[in-house]
């Protein structure tokens, strides 16, 4: 009698959760986003809470459907093909409206386009004062 409990039950998820699940549309594809998100606010970020599973099956969910659009692959293997410390700077640089001329730390406006552009590395010194300039640590230039 449980095994049939356990198939209602499910069953009762699946008509509910069904475009979460087995995303085929971009609909079902925001719809799934939203809900992720929503069980994320609500879970208490332990190992044991019990939205971790549901959590685990719309995510693996997304990214199966993510794996299958075309744009979004060439998306994430152009945004992975950029150096950490490149990604770093330019999303710092972003988020406090900054432009080469405005980061002495690295040296003038040509020797911040040649980082921008993969044609010259951070010094050591260079990543230790950004660094303690946006308050984080220099290993975030690493990808650490």
């Amino acid at each position: 009698m449980a095994q049939l409990a356990v198939i209602d039950a499910f069953q009762e998820f699946m008509d509910t959760a069904h475009s979460c699940v087995d995303i085929r549309t971009e609909a079902d594809y925001d719809d799934a986003l939203e809900t992720v998100e929503y069980i994320l606010e609500s879970a208490t970020d332990t190992k044991d809470d019990p939205l971790n599973p549901l959590i685990e099956l719309i995510s693996h969910a997304i990214e199966q459907y993510e794996a299958q659009d075309d744009e979004l692959v060439a998306f994430m293997e152009e945004a992975g093909a950029v150096p950490t410390d490149v990604a770093l700077l330019r999303t710092l640089m972003q988020q406090h409206n900054l432009t080469g001329s405005d980061l002495p730390e690295i040296g003038g406006k040509s020797m911040v386009s040649r980082v921008l552009n993969g044609n010259r590395d951070m010094s050591r010194q260079s990543i230790e004062c950004l660094a303690n300039r946006f308050g984080i640590r220099p290993a975030m230039f690493f990808g650490g």
